[in-house]
């Protein structure tokens, strides 16, 4: 006798029904047709690398995370935990093919063997933009009005983009004689959202000490204001620099535009990985800031070094799909629905079949998302289908109507019948009652 292999998946993947699915595919459309409208192109890596391209550009805690193991040619490779380091890659490999500035997006899978918790899981969905091969404001800019425009064509509902910028921090922890506890210093206010105030200054005080890490919290304290914050941080780095001056650049693109409550500069902001060496980003749901940053990213002018001598500055944020879409649900906004189907076409006579795929054509071509119901059941089960599925209208033919040149339509939401209708009318009447 067989044995039956339970169905089970494994802790932080899922498996998705279509209602669910279908929502996914809605919102990638949206942001494919926002990046392209923004003229960003389309590209794809491999899941699958070696693993020393992986490494050594994350951060300690990231490479933990990676799944990583032998293939079967004793190869040492690793699933892509993120889009970025694949992309850096594929830049420094496929140059000779590219024009600068590049720009990309990429949406597509990764892979992190972290703790699951609510909105993240070890197999989820990014969907990155990047502009590679200039360093300058304006591409800051873009990326910033990308992410704000992604987030308006999803229709999420209040949301704050918060900005800083590494140099600063940097010149900070120099002045402060924490130059060399950088790293350190920034995954731990990086975490300030997540384990509080409270937390971040006794992990800080471990760091350096309880003086220095009041001075840190300090200085990550945002203002009123943009230009107030800019401008206390700017005096406790040390003054002006390339830094402040790039953020004061940008703040005078975004006053041009009229979009100053749309941005805010946070001090805390610093992203946790290695790469960003400049401007830094994360979005927060005002509704919901428990569930984290949504779409973050920043500036990474040395990434691609690691493999190639040509220097390929970029700039890019990217929005964590699964996170997004689970925020929106507990916020009410999800619009999920188990199909696409606007017609079903129902079955009362088997010698009808080929009649029902032509009439199902012509609704297809007249710009209807169509279907045949394939076998002659009973009416009341063909209509459960197209209530389980969503299907607002349903088509019914036999003999009678077929001789007649006529078809009738049922609206499953009003219940409301119209019988006699010549395909061309029905076509009409249809498009009246799926709007």
């Amino acid at each position: 006798m067989s044995t039956i292999i339970e169905p089970k998946i494994l802790k932080g993947f899922r498996d998705f029904l279509p209602a669910t699915e279908i929502e996914r595919k809605r919102v990638i459309r949206l942001l494919e047709n926002t990046f392209e409208g923004y003229g960003f192109v389309p590209i794809d890596t491999p899941v699958l690398e070696y693993s020393e391209v992986l490494l050594g550009k994350g951060s300690g805690e990231t490479d933990k995370q990676m799944y990583r193991f032998l293939d079967n040619g004793k190869r040492d490779v690793a699933l892509r935990f993120d889009l970025t380091i694949p992309f850096a890659r594929f830049m420094a490999k496929n140059r000779s093919q590219l024009y600068l500035p590049f720009k990309r997006y990429h949406i597509n899978k990764v892979w992190r063997g972290e703790n699951t918790q609510k909105g993240r899981y070890r197999e989820f969905t990014q969907c990155d933009f990047d502009i590679v091969g200039t360093d300058c404001a304006s591409a800051d800019f873009e990326i910033l009005m990308m992410m704000r425009r992604s987030l308006g064509a999803l229709e999420v509902p209040g949301c704050t983009i918060s900005l800083n910028h590494r140099g600063i921090f940097n010149r900070f922890l120099d002045v402060m004689g924490l130059k060399h506890q950088s790293e350190d210093i920034l995954r731990t206010v990086d975490k300030l959202s997540k384990i509080g105030r409270e937390e971040v200054f006794l992990q800080l005080s471990t760091v350096s000490d309880a003086d220095k890490a009041g001075k840190i919290l300090d200085f990550i304290q945002k203002e009123d204001s943009f230009t107030e914050t800019l401008s206390k941080i700017e005096s406790l780095a040390g003054g002006p620099a390339e830094d402040t001056l790039r953020l004061k650049e940008i703040y005078s693109y975004i006053q041009e535009l009229g979009l100053e409550e749309a941005f805010e500069l946070n001090p805390s902001i610093t992203r946790g990985l290695d790469y960003y060496t400049g401007i830094v980003f994360e979005t927060f749901l005002d509704d919901l800031p428990s569930i984290g940053s949504v779409c973050s990213g920043g500036r990474y002018n040395n990434l691609a070094g690691l493999y190639t001598k040509e220097s390929l500055p970029g700039v890019g944020s990217s929005i964590g799909l699964d996170r997004l879409m689970a925020g929106l649900a507990e916020l009410g906004r999800s619009t999920e629905k188990n199909s696409h189907t606007q017609l079903l076409i129902l079955n009362m006579e088997n010698s009808l079949v080929g009649y029902y795929h032509r009439l199902a054509e012509e609704f297809r071509e007249a710009g209807f998302y169509c279907e045949v119901y394939h076998e002659p059941k009973k009416f009341a089960v063909q209509i459960k289908f197209a209530e389980a599925k969503g299907i607002p209208l349903v088509l019914i033919c036999g003999s009678n109507e077929k001789e007649a040149g006529t078809v009738n339509l049922k609206n499953l939401k009003t219940r409301e019948s119209f019988e006699g209708l010549i395909p061309e009318d029905a076509l009409i009447k249809a498009g009246e009652i799926i709007v």
